[in-house]
């Protein structure tokens, strides 16, 4: 007796697919680039759910971020267990994997040397893209302007952050610095610098000068653009 048609179901598990379509064996016989983001996931999450095969799962994961991992790699541990499929052990997997990735990132940053504002956000933009709050982190460099290295220094809500500058000068004493970048976010996407941002760049610009270092930009970054000071004119300014 011929089976009806409809009664016809294709296997979903990985484990059914051809060998050279699953992540691992493609990984193996082809090499990591020739996995999609979709297929790296799906190595870290290791299997999916029910009928869900752990690529689906991965799929849908990256779908829900609009195909961006560094919006997944922002993502609290909370957040990522709300996704069906996903329990603490594949989102810890996730996010560590990822946070490997954005340490490597700076490790190959710190041998950038920085001369333009533009060079900074180029870099640093991943940092501050989509976050709901405000955060504040400084860049300090050498007197050639090679990185040193990367700090944030506070969170705060979706309109404020608190800088202190007694910690930036700290961090800037700690590490030998001789000059510093402060950056910070505007998830409201209002490039226009608050006068709160006027006055720690204007206080923060006369106490690196009392130790014979500098502010060398204040950036503000928005999702689609960013306010530098230093190409406004404004990096030189002096404390009121």
């Amino acid at each position: 007796m011929e089976q009806d048609v409809h009664d016809f179901r294709l296997p979903r598990g990985i484990k059914h697919w051809a060998a050279e379509e699953r992540p691992r064996e493609k990984f193996i016989s082809h090499g990591r680039e020739s996995l999609s983001d979709a297929e790296l996931l799906a190595i870290l999450l290791g299997h999916g759910y029910r009928s869900v095969s752990a690529v689906d799962l991965a799929r849908q994961l990256l779908a829900r971020y609009n195909q961006d991992l560094s919006k997944v790699a922002s993502c609290s541990l909370q957040e990522l267990k709300q996704i069906k499929g996903i329990g603490a052990a594949k989102a810890l997997s996730i996010l560590a994997a990822l946070e490997i990735g954005r340490r490597r990132n700076s490790m190959v940053h710190k041998q950038l040397f920085f001369k333009t504002a533009k060079s900074i956000v180029q870099a640093y933009h991943h940092l501050f893209a989509d976050l709901p709050h405000e955060e504040f982190r400084i860049l300090l460099l050498t007197r050639s302007n090679r990185l040193i290295a990367e700090k944030r220094i506070s969170i705060g809500g979706p309109n404020h952050t608190t800088a202190d500058p007694q910690k930036i000068l700290k961090e800037m004493i700690l590490h030998q610095a001789s000059s510093v970048v402060l950056m910070h976010n505007h998830p409201s996407g209002n490039l226009e610098p608050s006068e709160a941002d006027r006055t720690i760049t204007r206080r923060l610009a006369y106490l690196a000068k009392a130790l014979g270092a500098e502010v060398l930009d204040h950036i503000i970054f928005t999702n689609e653009s960013f306010y530098s000071f230093a190409d406004r004119g404004e990096r030189s300014l002096e404390a009121s």
